[in-house]
Formats: C-alpha cells, sequence, structure tokens
C-alpha cells in the first residue's frame, strides 16, 4: 500500500498474517512464504461474501477483476494492495488477479508465479477454483496473457448459461504504468459490462480477524509509546529550555522514533513497523483538521494562550493505528472549557461503539454532549468522528457520521478522531487568537463493548495542559485562589510547571489538583457504572453447599452381620452402626456433627452423638431434606457402657472417618467449581523446554511423605511444574495466568517466581489462585557454642562470600529463565493474554498488616503484592475504585488503608498499622497510578457504606459520589459556613442528626477508634451505651455544682465539635450503620 508495504520485489518478510508461514516454495528461496491457513480461510471468506451479497455489494459483478500498480515511494492506500496483503501476506505490484466461479487468474512476473504456485491446492480445497498462472516476461507487454483471460472469463460465462457477464472492478483506481493501461484498455474495448466492487472489499475488510486485531493493537501500542515516550518529553524539554524548532523538524525526529521502536520502549521488529502518513506539528493559529494535512517549515509556537496539535499513526504488518492529541500551554478560560467539552464528546463517542449500535450513533453521542454543554460549538465541531482503520487508513463505507446506517460488528476497527476548528480566544497575540483542538484514539469494537488501544496515551486535562507563567506573583495568585474558591467555578488543573528554577507549586498541591481531577472522574465512572447496573453484583455466586446422595448400604442384606450388640464403626462402607431396640440401625458418618465420651464416678462411661438435623442453625435444608421433608430425624443419641476401653475406641474410629469423609466431600466440592483448563501442550523434540530445577512449591502438596523439590517446564501453552513423584504434578495454563511476577532475593531468603490466575486450580488438594515456585538462597545455619566469632574470621568471610555467590547464580538463573519466557509470550498467538513477568518496585513497599502478621508490601506496575509470607497479597490495580487512608493524622504512629474495590461485593481489603512515616511516599505512588485517595481521622465501617450505595446508586451519585470521604472538602465547609457549626449540634429539629434513642436506625458511619486505648473496653455496663449527648450532659451537670458555669456558648460548641472527632457521614446518613464498638 505504499513505500513501507512488504512485497515479493523487496527483502523483507512481513507475513501479515501473524501465523507462521507454511507455503514454501523451492527455488524461490526463503525470504517470502505464503501461510496457505490463512490464506484458505480468507479465500473462503471472499467467496461466500461475495456470493451473498453480490448485487447490493459487489455490483452484480460475476468476475471481480483487480489490478495491483507497481510500487511507489509515495505513502498511498489502494484496496487492490489491501487485497494482496489480507489475502496472501504480501504486496503483489504489476499483478493482475481475476477471481470466476471456477478459476482464480493471475497475471503477473515468474518469480511471483513461482511463489503463487504454493496456492494451488489450498484453492482447490477451500472453495473448489482451479488457480490458472498467466506468466509475463520483463519483455512482453502482457497482451496474449490478457486476451487469454477475457476469453475465460466468456467461457466461462457460458458454462453458467450467462452470454454477458459483468465484470468487477475497482472504479476509484486510476490504472498506473503501460501494464495496468493496457488491462484497463482491454476491459474497456472487451464489451463486457463493468460494475463497481469498492463497496464489496470495504464490508469483507471491516470485521478483522484475531490476528488482524493483534496487529492492530500492536500499532497502536507503539503509537502511543511514541506519544507518550517521545513526543511529549520532547515538546517538554523544546519548550523548558525555549529552544526553537519548525514543525518539519519534530515531524522527521518522530518519524524516526517511530521506525526504530526500540528507542521507546516497544520490543517490535523495525522491518514491521511502517508510518501511516508523517506526523503532523501544528501550532501558531495555522491549524487544518484534515487527515491529509502536513507540517509546515513554520516554528513551534509556545507562547501562553497557545494550543499544540500533534497527530501520529503507524503500522504494524500494513495495519494501521492513530493518535491525536492537543497541547495547551497557559490556557484561557475559553480554551480550557473547550478542551474539556471535546474531552467529553469524545468519550461519549467511544462510548457509543458497542456491537448493535448504528455507526451514526457515535457521531450523534459527541453531538449531544456538545449541543448540551456547548451549544455555541457545535457549528465549530468537525462534520464526522473519525473512519474505519485497518489495512486503509481511511475504510471507506465506515466514516463516522451522522448519515451513515450500518451496524457496528465485534471486530471492526475505528480510528475515533473529534475536533473543533476556527476557535478564537480573547488575547492580543494574532498568533494564540485562533486555535484548534483535536484528539483522536485507535478504538476495537469487541462483543462486550469496545477496547481503546491507544489508552496508553493520556488525554486527561492534567497530561495535556501546561502552566509556564512565572509573571504572577504570590499575592496574585492568591487572589485568584480565592476568587475561585468564591465563585464555586471549577479551574482547569495544569500538569507541573517545568522551569527548572520555579518551586512555586509544591509537591503536595500538584498532588491535591490531580486528585481533585481524578475525583471527577472516578465519580462520573462510578456514576456510569452504577447507572448501567454494571460490577456492582459480583457474581452472585452463593457458598451453599450441594451435597449427593448420602447412601451407606443400598440393600438391607448389605449390612454386616451382628457380632453383638454393640456399636460398630464400618470403614468400608463410611458407616456406624448402633443398637437400637435390638436391631443394629446404620447411620452414614457424614450424618454424624459431633462424637464425645465422659466417665462418671461409677466408673460408668458414656458416648454422646449429636447428628446433623436440617433446619436448625448452621444446617440449612439440602438437596436430601427436601426430598424427604414429611421425616421425623435423630437429634442425638447417648449410650451407657461400662468398656471404657470400647467407647474410646468407638470415639477415635468415628471422628477419623469422619474427618476423612468430610475432606474427601470439600475436596470433591472444591474440584466441582474449578474451571475446566485446556490440556498442556508439551513441547516438542525440536523445542526443548525451558526449564528451571530445584524448585520448592507453594502451596505445598498435601500428605505426610517427605517433600520433594520440582522442576519448572515452559512447554506449548503453560507450565508443568513436577517431582519425581507421579502424583506430584501442577500444570499452570498462560491463558489462565492473570499476573506474573519475578521477586529476586535482596534482603530476604528466597528468590521466587509467582503466578495470580484468572481461575481456581487444585495443587495437591488444595483449591488455590495464586501458585509459587521458590528457591532459598540462604542455608539456616544455627552456631553451636555461642562464642562470638569475629567479623575478621577468614572462614566467616569466606561463608558470606559463598553465601553472595549462591545468591546472585540463583538470582540470575531465575532471570534467564524469566527473559526467555518473556520472550516466548512476545509470539504472536500470546499477544492478547498481554503477559510479561512484572517485578515488584522495592523502594516504593511498606510495612502493613494484610492479614494478621506485619509484612512488607510491595507495588508493581500493575499490581500490589506481598508474595513471601503466606497468605499472599495480590491486588490488581484497575480493579480498585478508591484507597481510603484512615486514622490519619492526631499524632498517631501508624494508619490504615481501606481498598475498595469496582466490585461493590467484594469485601473492602483492610491493610493496617502502616508506619506513618510511609504516608508520603504511599500518597505520591496512589497519585502516579491516578489513584484516587481520600484520607479520613477515623475507620469507617465498610460493609454498610457499600450497601447504601448499592441499594441506592441514584442518591449515592447525587450526593456527591464519593466525595462524603473528602476531609479537606468537610473541613472547609466548616470553616467557611456559619449553619455548619449547627450541623455539629444535634437537636429535635434535625431529623438527619443522630438520634438519642437507643434503636434509632441512624448512626456514624465511623467505627470508634480504640486500638491504643483496648483497657477501656473493661468499662462498667451503665458507662457503655451512653451517647456523647449524655456524657456531655453529665459533665455539665458536674461542672455546676462546682459552680463552674463560665463557659461561653462558642466554647461549648467548639467542645463538642471536638469530641465528635470530626466523623462524617457517608452517601445517606438515614441509613447508615451504627457505631461499631470493638
Amino acid at each position: 500500500t505504499s513505500s513501507g508495504a512488504s512485497t515479493p520485489e523487496m527483502a523483507e518478510n512481513r507475513n501479515g498474517n501473524g501465523q507462521p508461514a507454511n507455503g514454501r516454495v523451492p527455488g524461490v528461496g526463503n525470504a517470502y512464504t505464503i501461510d496457505l491457513q490463512g490464506f484458505s480461510r480468507r479465500l473462503k471468506a471472499l467467496y461466500s461474501q461475495w456470493r451473498e451479497h453480490k448485487s447490493e455489494l459487489w455490483g452484480s459483478s460475476d468476475v471481480l477483476a483487480v489490478a495491483t500498480p507497481p510500487a511507489s515511494e509515495d505513502l498511498r492506500y489502494l484496496k487492490s494492495s489491501a487485497l494482496n496483503i489480507w489475502l496472501l501476506g504480501y504486496e503483489f505490484p504489476d499483478t493482475i488477479m481475476v477471481f470466476m466461479n471456477k478459476q482464480i487468474h493471475f497475471l503477473c512476473s515468474q518469480k511471483k508465479a513461482s511463489l503463487l504456485e504454493a496456492v494451488k491446492k489450498s484453492a482447490r480445497e477451500a472453495v473448489g477454483v482451479e488457480v490458472v498462472m498467466h506468466v509475463k516476461t520483463k519483455k512482453d507487454d502482457g497482451t496474449a496473457q490478457m486476451d487469454a483471460i477475457l476469453r475465460a472469463i466468456r467461457a466461462q460465462s457460458k458454462l453458467d448459461g450467462r452470454d454477458d457477464p459483468i465484470v468487477g472492478y475497482i472504479a476509484r483506481e486510476a490504472p498506473e504504468g503501460d501494464f495496468l493501461e493496457t488491462w484497463a484498455e482491454k476491459l474497456k474495448n472487451s464489451n463486457l459490462q463493468l460494475g463497481d466492487i469498492t463497496n464489496g472489499f470495504s464490508d469483507l475488510f471491516a470485521d478483522k480477524d484475531a490476528n488482524e486485531i493483534t496487529n492492530v493493537k500492536k500499532a497502536a501500542y507503539l503509537t502511543a509509546s511514541v506519544m507518550k515516550n517521545f513526543v511529549v518529553p520532547k515538546l517538554e524539554r523544546v519548550i523548558d529550555e525555549e529552544k526553537k524548532i519548525t514543525h518539519s523538524s519534530l515531524m522527521d525526529d518522530t518519524e524516526k522514533a517511530i521506525l526504530e521502536p526500540t528507542k521507546v520502549k516497544v520490543k517490535l521488529k523495525a522491518e514491521n513497523v511502517d508510518i501511516c502518513y508523517p506526523p503532523i506539528f501544528q501550532s501558531g493559529g495555522n491549524f487544518d483538521l484534515k487527515p491529509s494535512a502536513s507540517s509546515d517549515d513554520e516554528y513551534l509556537y509556545y507562547d501562553s494562550a497557545s494550543a499544540i496539535i500533534c497527530a501520529i499513526g503507524s503500522r504494524y504488518n500494513s495495519y494501521c493505528s492513530n493518535v491525536a492529541r492537543t497541547f495547551l500551554i497557559d490556557s484561557t478560560p475559553t480554551q480550557g472549557e473547550a478542551y474539556n467539552v471535546l474531552l467529553k464528546a469524545h468519550e461519549a463517542a467511544i462510548g457509543a461503539l458497542k456491537p448493535g449500535n448504528k455507526v451514526s450513533a457515535v457521531y450523534q453521542a459527541a453531538l449531544s454532549v456538545v449541543e448540551k454543554d456547548a451549544p455555541d460549538l457545535v457549528p465549530n465541531l468537525t462534520k464526522s468522528a473519525g473512519t474505519g482503520i485497518g489495512l486503509e487508513f481511511r475504510e471507506s463505507g465506515l466514516s463516522l457520521n451522522a448519515k451513515n446506517d450500518r451496524i457496528l460488528k465485534p471486530g471492526m476497527v475505528f480510528n475515533v478522531s473529534l475536533g473543533f476548528q476556527n476557535l478564537q480566544t480573547q488575547t492580543k497575540n494574532p498568533k494564540s487568537k485562533n486555535f484548534a483542538l483535536l484528539l483522536a484514539d485507535t478504538v476495537i469494537v469487541t462483543e462486550k463493548g469496545h477496547d481503546v488501544a491507544t489508552m496508553l496515551s493520556s488525554k486527561a486535562v492534567k497530561d495535556v495542559a501546561y502552566s509556564f507563567n512565572e509573571e504572577d506573583e504570590e499575592e496574585e495568585k492568591q487572589v485568584k485562589v480565592k476568587a475561585a474558591e468564591a465563585n464555586g467555578t471549577e479551574t482547569l488543573y495544569s500538569k507541573a510547571t517545568l522551569r527548572s528554577d520555579n518551586h512555586e507549586i509544591s509537591k503536595e498541591e500538584l498532588r491535591r489538583q490531580h486528585q481533585a481531577e481524578l475525583a471527577r472522574q472516578k465519580n462520573e465512572e462510578t456514576a456510569r457504572r452504577l447507572a448501567g447496573g454494571g460490577s456492582i453484583t459480583g457474581d452472585n455466586r452463593t457458598a451453599s453447599k450441594t451435597s449427593s446422595e448420602l447412601i451407606a448400604y443400598k440393600n438391607v442384606n448389605d449390612l454386616p452381620p451382628p457380632r453383638e450388640m454393640m456399636i460398630q464403626v464400618d470403614q468400608k462402607n463410611e458407616a456406624i452402626l448402633l443398637p437400637i431396640y435390638g436391631s443394629m440401625v446404620p447411620f452414614h458418618v457424614a450424618t454424624v456433627k459431633t462424637v464425645s465420651s465422659q466417665q462418671d464416678t461409677n466408673r460408668n462411661c458414656y458416648i454422646r452423638i449429636i447428628f446433623n438435623v436440617p433446619g436448625t442453625p448452621f444446617n440449612p435444608h439440602d438437596a436430601n431434606s427436601l426430598k424427604h421433608q414429611g421425616s421425623i430425624y435423630v437429634k442425638e443419641i447417648s449410650f451407657r457402657s461400662k468398656d471404657t476401653r470400647h467407647i474410646s475406641e468407638v470415639v477415635q474410629l468415628i471422628k477419623g472417618l469422619r474427618k476423612n469423609v468430610v475432606a474427601r466431600e470439600s475436596e470433591r466440592a472444591e474440584r466441582a467449581t474449578l474451571v475446566t483448563q485446556e490440556k498442556l501442550v508439551i513441547a516438542g523434540n525440536k523445542f526443548k523446554p525451558i526449564r528451571l530445577t530445584d524448585l520448592w512449591i507453594r502451596p505445598s502438596f498435601g500428605g505426610r511423605a517427605r517433600k520433594l523439590s520440582g522442576t519448572l517446564e515452559a512447554h506449548t501453552n503453560g507450565l508443568r511444574y513436577s517431582t519425581s513423584r507421579t502424583d506430584e504434578r501442577v500444570d499452570v495454563m498462560f491463558g489462565n495466568i492473570k499476573h506474573a511476577f519475578f521477586q529476586p532475593a535482596e534482603k530476604e531468603m528466597i528468590t521466587l517466581l509467582h503466578f495470580h490466575l484468572h481461575n481456581h486450580i487444585m495443587v495437591g488438594n488444595k483449591k488455590t489462585k495464586d501458585v509459587q515456585f521458590y528457591v532459598e538462597v540462604m542455608d539456616v545455619v544455627q552456631t553451636l557454642g555461642g562464642g562470638k566469632r569475629s567479623a575478621y574470621d577468614p572462614d566467616e568471610i569466606e561463608e558470606e562470600q559463598r553465601e553472595r555467590d549462591r545468591k546472585n547464580k540463583i538470582n540470575m538463573d531465575f532471570q534467564n529463565f524469566v527473559n526467555r519466557v518473556n520472550d516466548l509470550w512476545g509470539q504472536p498467538q500470546f499477544k492478547g493474554l498481554d503477559l510479561e513477568f512484572d517485578q515488584p518496585l522495592r523502594e516504593l513497599g511498606f510495612y502493613g498488616v494484610p492479614f494478621k502478621a506485619s509484612a512488607f508490601i510491595v507495588p508493581t506496575s500493575s499490581c500490589l503484592v506481598e508474595l513471601i509470607e503466606t497468605p499472599f497479597l495480590v491486588v490488581t490495580l484497575s480493579e480498585i475504585e478508591i484507597v481510603n487512608l484512615e486514622r490519619v493524622g492526631l499524632g498517631q504512629k501508624n494508619f490504615d488503608m481501606a481498598i475498595v474495590f469496582k466490585d461493590f461485593k467484594r469485601d473492602v481489603l483492610r491493610i493496617d498499622s502502616i508506619p506513618s512515616s510511609s504516608l508520603d511516599g504511599i500518597k505520591e505512588w496512589l497519585d502516579t497510578t491516578d489513584l484516587k485517595y481520600y484520607e479520613s481521622r477515623l475507620n469507617l465501617n465498610w460493609r454498610p457504606i457499600l450497601k447504601t450505595i448499592t441499594d441506592d446508586p441514584q442518591r449515592f451519585i447525587e450526593d456527591g459520589g464519593w466525595e462524603f470521604l473528602n476531609l479537606e472538602a468537610s473541613d472547609s465547609d466548616s470553616d467557611n459556613s456559619e449553619e455548619s457549626d449547627q450541623g455539629y449540634e444535634p437537636s429535635d429539629a434535625e431529623p438527619e442528626s443522630v438520634s438519642e434513642d437507643e434503636d434509632s436506625d441512624s448512626a456514624s458511619l465511623v467505627e470508634s477508634e480504640d486500638d491504643e486505648e483496648e483497657d477501656s473496653e473493661e468499662d462498667s455496663e451503665e458507662e457503655k451505651g451512653k451517647t456523647w449527648e449524655e456524657l456531655e450532659r453529665e459533665a455539665s451537670n458536674a461542672d455546676r455544682e462546682k459552680g463552674d458555669e463560665s463557659d461561653s456558648e462558642e466554647e461549648r460548641r467548639r467542645r463538642k465539635m471536638k469530641a465528635f472527632g470530626k466523623s462524617r457521614v457517608g452517601p445517606s446518613s438515614s441509613t447508615a450503620p451504627k457505631r461499631a464498638k470493638r
């Protein structure tokens, strides 16, 4: 399709199908091979689509004639070239392909014909057509071969009973070069009817298969990485250092960055990569939002109130992707408001990309936002929201405009591009007076909705709006801030000022600004999710156990013959036989709840057996009890015996048997809930599996046998861990891995690989979502004889050196294994899994108590983990809704972290007792990972809060969403508002305040904080239930008795506020739970 497209004339190998090619041709060399499976699949798709929609899309054509022009140095997108790459994996320049009902004719050079020989068998098997080659030599003009093809067309149509076949061709592609001009002339003079097949190919290329989607995703990842890791830092550096640079030189530098992916930390081969168009940089009042725009030779303009538009597109294996961003420098309110509206409209357009929607709904969604939020900007909005994108940069027929009634399907890919043009702002400088805004992303339509493939490049206000203005004095700044607060206006938060000598904005202030922006986004996202009913219902799985029918004996004759009238335990049939009224009555051991024995003073021994009776507490009705609802159940039986030894033996036997049966049943129940995994495909002899030896596994295999170390091997589609025992084997499929971690030993005793899985698997008889393989890097040695050895003891020094060498060797072996598995995961078939070993960022770690013991918790790029102590902690950052830092301030030595998940049915995860010295680092980490956090003085009781939200989402949204947690907002309210003082003074006039009645449902959402004062729990009964009001009344009476009534009303109110500890009520105080006592 352009200079970058791979053709058999060039020395590049670009197999666009993403699968190993298998159509090698002897004599052509190994440079080019056609993927025959991909060819068969797509040829079938072409023929079935053509036959099904012949009249409406293919111009009723009986024959499809596609002529590909000679190779060119220009960037261009042609349907003919796209067909070559889609069907064969390469562009075939100067080639004519004619598809008929029973034949396919290729007219090309000898070299191309030799390569195409390989498809003959596949074409016959796929659609029952014969492939006919017509070879044109360099000196030949090809007319004889063209005549032969035209004769074949007529002969075929006569066989089909038609005298005037319609030959379909791509009408928009003008013939280039003598060869194609001759063919066009021949067609014209052949008296054959001609039809346009452009729409047919557009429809054929619109729905992309998995391999095509993978290529688009790789291209999009590269595009977004260039924007994030090259363009943004480059612009920041240029502006910060006030350099002069032209748009065209920025274009050249960016093009080089795309063509060398490793420079932007992308592991793609440079030979598979190309640009979609020369990168576009625009500033200084001259803006063109058309895709055909170009970067001129003017200097980049970045003075105050200026806008810079940057658009880049890259291709991987000829599949296109696109991203565009607008950067605002010291933006005016007009620019800021316009950008906010555009951002919202762009998100709305992306949100409308769902299967089943009309294409026109995408533009309509964006237009509705602009009409509602800024009607005066409607004339400036672009007339479409983008186009389809794939092998062609603009796929005809998939334009996102208001008139397109096509239905969106999974597999379609769009360049969602939206902008405002010809805008003006109130500045004196003509270069910044006119401005335009543009945003574009590559979006894939999926089964469930859409996937933004270029989301790596942020378009949030905080990441595109820069503040460089140094002229404002501190005073003026403060006046502005106060004015903004007074007016209640939403200010446009900007990125950090980049002047190295300007430290006006503190880290805390920047964090605050970013968090305010995050709060807005988070509340919008939560509102959308709650409105759609998504992610708040959990998986609705209940923990009810389904018990199988309990049968001890199928027949009376199966009962063992009674030896004598005494209690027997039948181990084989898992039953106990009890003598009742002269008969031996069997009970399955699973019906026994408890068994106990005791002895009295007369040497009589009693055995008491209590059974599980349905319908009693902790024994709900199961399937068996519901079948026999009229039955009478035995609740307990007691026997007296003189034989104490026999009774104790029976008790032990029953307990042992019951324990084994319960363990077996629970394992069976666990296995029943497992998701069936695919089978492991063992690596063949040709490829030796990647191996790591002498590893231990956690959780360990059960049993009392001596524990053995094992070997971990990476095979075709998963990992296998096995020891020398045949029953000790664990398979971890690549498709089931959610996160993979590699943690080398530094201050720890072990080096480990940890896998957090999507679905549970069984390790021995344990059901787990976390599997870990580790090696102890140091032998735990205890010195006998308490003598202290010298630090200069040669043996001691040598021993330490040995330990260091052992640790380094183990870390290196693990690192090599990790690198090789990462390379394996980099192969095209695994790209959709997005797997890569993550390494914990130790410098960001902090101590805390996630479960029962203190542990060192460490963030990674996508998770928060603790992998040394069990149970393991793995929290996926993308699943977190908000983080609440509790017990912050008040001179506390430590604080707690509550992690609220997007799935409100999940319990809030608490990490307690984090040292206060880690607070700033944790805030910084949360902020940089775009996680919204709040701070509170006390611990919150989260279960009732989440229940309140899920019960009444609308109320939660109306009350400001998560802002009820905002300590700063509640503080500023109480400072600025006179009425807020009254809020802390409960009275009958305020129905929403905390009532004095003990039966009242309303109370604070805050748990009392008695962590450090556990002794106070042993208060007298009368004091335990007293409310704040009662306590204050008692204090007031005591003061009156002493005659100390001199306090002013103001002071008393202040004390009352202090006593309340600024406890804040949640989203709906009327349904809030009572204050929990510890």
